[in-house]
């Protein structure tokens, strides 16, 4: 059994380090496409579109990625994501002539089906190596994994900025190209064939969840993402150039800032949430911290738009929201988890994913149109909305309470 624990640890902790590189590279040229084409002239409209095709096929991906994992095993799904995202690197490294918006969408298509293979593979594997009657250290688990992969998307913010500034667009994406290959050959000879595979092959009609609490969450979870990148994903590092004329590597590095910050809340978000309660969080702490989101937004949409020290607002709000927003989803991480069922577990959460990518493509193609039409702190406002929706969902999440044993 101790033999059996260590190699399925060692798995999933191949499977971790497949994900944090492929996190950096996603983080890295995320913040390289909105700069590089920010200095072409393209308007904000159009730099959300060329990340449509990558939200949409992570939908998309999600949708039926949970089904392929649990019938051929997670180890292709990771392997197929990480080809698929040195493929995507690789069509943006030619020159940039080549580079016109049907081009750069194909090529985000592809980093968007990578992205979401990859994050299903890595969130399912983890439910294999804990006890059901174990949800404090699940809980603990998933919010070190959610953590530290988002202070590595991060560091891949400042990575892009500061690539884009030494090396230029080109070559900075050649150059992650050439490590997630490096990356990609230890995985294929690493993982096992059987990660993750169900005891019994899945129908295709079960990728829709059957179960009414991941329904419930999943639906909090599309507003609650699309709350966040409604006025975070395009309209503020636009905003911070444009209006308050940073450069390249200041926005970058304060985004990566942000989301390091971000991760690192998510880390201890267990014990956040047990200050409140000694038992293992359920649907009443998920409508708590939904709530106080919401109102953390409406006050910096408020100051905003009150032109009320709008850098400073901007800069103290951010972190105040960043914190809250990181104990929701590290919250929603656990909780879809703990709601999927042990055979097969990739179905529920690539189904609860397929919901957080729809919210994606939602506040991606908002925070350009919006932005564009009303300004950013109207992205705020459709934000402070979301948020509302969120909460009310949230009633009808499960409110059980758990002991939480280790």
């Amino acid at each position: 059994m101790f033999s059996q624990l260590n190699q399925n640890v060692r798995q999933y902790m191949l499977v971790t380090f497949n994900y944090w590189n492929f996190t950096i590279t996603d983080g890295a040229l995320r913040m390289l496409v909105i700069l590089y084409f920010h200095d072409l002239s393209y308007s904000t409209l159009e730099i959300a579109m060329l990340f449509l095709f990558y939200e949409f096929f992570g939908v998309v991906t999600n949708f039926v990625g949970g089904w392929i994992g649990a019938r051929l095993g997670l180890n292709r799904t990771m392997n197929v994501g990480l080809a698929m995202q040195i493929i995507a690197l690789l069509m943006l490294a030619f020159p940039a002539a080549w580079l016109t918006i049907p081009w750069v969408m194909a090529a985000q298509a592809l980093s968007g089906i990578a992205k979401d293979l990859n994050k299903m593979s890595a969130k399912s594997a983890i439910k294999t190596l804990v006890p059901a009657d174990a949800q404090g250290a699940l809980y603990k688990w998933i919010a070190i994994l959610t953590g530290s992969k988002n202070t590595l998307k991060g560091a891949g913010f400042f990575l892009g900025g500061v690539l884009l500034s030494l090396i230029g667009f080109q070559y900075a994406v050649l150059a992650m190209a050439i490590v997630l290959i490096f990356v990609f050959i230890g995985s294929v000879i690493g993982l096992k064939a059987d990660l993750g595979k169900a005891k019994t092959k899945p129908k295709f009609s079960e990728i829709f969840s059957k179960s009414g609490s991941v329904n419930i969450l999943s639906a909090a979870r599309m507003f609650l993402f699309g709350a966040r990148d409604v006025w975070f994903v395009i309209a503020l590092p636009i905003y911070l150039g444009s209006v308050f004329h940073w450069n390249h590597s200041a926005v970058g590095g304060f985004l990566a800032l942000w989301v390091i910050a971000y991760g690192l809340v998510q880390i201890v978000a267990p014990k956040i949430t047990r200050l409140t309660s000694g038992s293992a969080p359920d649907g009443t702490a998920a409508l708590l911290w939904a709530f106080i989101l919401a109102l953390v937004t409406g006050v910096i949409a408020y100051a905003i738009q009150q032109a009320w020290y709008p850098e400073t607002v901007i800069i103290v709000g951010l972190m105040v929201f960043g914190a809250v927003f990181a104990v929701n989803s590290s919250l929603h991480s656990y909780l879809i988890v703990s709601y999927a069922k042990e055979d097969g577990v990739s179905l529920d959460v690539g189904f609860y994913y397929m919901a957080n990518a729809m919210g994606r493509l939602i506040g991606t193609v908002l925070s350009g149109w919006v932005f564009q039409t009303w300004g950013f702190s109207a992205c705020l406002w459709v934000s402070f909305a979301f948020l509302i929706v969120t909460t009310l969902i949230s009633l009808g999440l499960p409110k059980h309470k758990q002991p939480i044993s280790a």
